[in-house]
């Protein structure tokens, strides 16, 4: 079974930083486009940032100049440096990825299931 485990979320003070991770496992073939997701409730999961497979980013607005997404393929992880985190960052922030398995050698999308970030003084 593939699964993909986050970590990282914690409390931090306005202005801090915290690095996020998920490490993805099981029976991987390939791991193509990888996203970061938030959500707080009420809302609906917005979409943070996108890393592909090739190593192109992507950002919303809010998470540009302050958030940084990378991937390293070998350990089968994506990670999510955010700096200066403001209040309005507070939220569960899921890992999203599309793998192929060699279970069913088939594309299909996986969740984590989610870290707890809360920015607050």
């Amino acid at each position: 079974q593939v699964q993909l485990v986050e970590s990282g979320g914690g409390l931090v003070q306005p202005g801090g930083s915290l690095r996020l991770s998920c490490a993805a496992s099981g029976n991987i073939v390939t791991i193509n486009t990888m996203k970061w997701y938030r959500q707080t409730p009420g809302q609906q999961r917005e979409l943070v940032a996108t890393v592909t497979r090739g190593g192109d980013t992507v950002y919303n607005d809010s998470a540009k100049g302050r958030f940084t997404i990378s991937r390293d393929n070998a350990k089968k992880t994506v990670y999510l440096q955010m700096n200066n985190l403001k209040p309005e960052d507070t939220a569960i922030y899921y890992c999203n990825a599309q793998i192929s398995s060699s279970t069913t050698w088939v594309s299909q999308v996986y969740w984590g299931q989610g870290t707890q970030v809360t920015v607050s003084s």
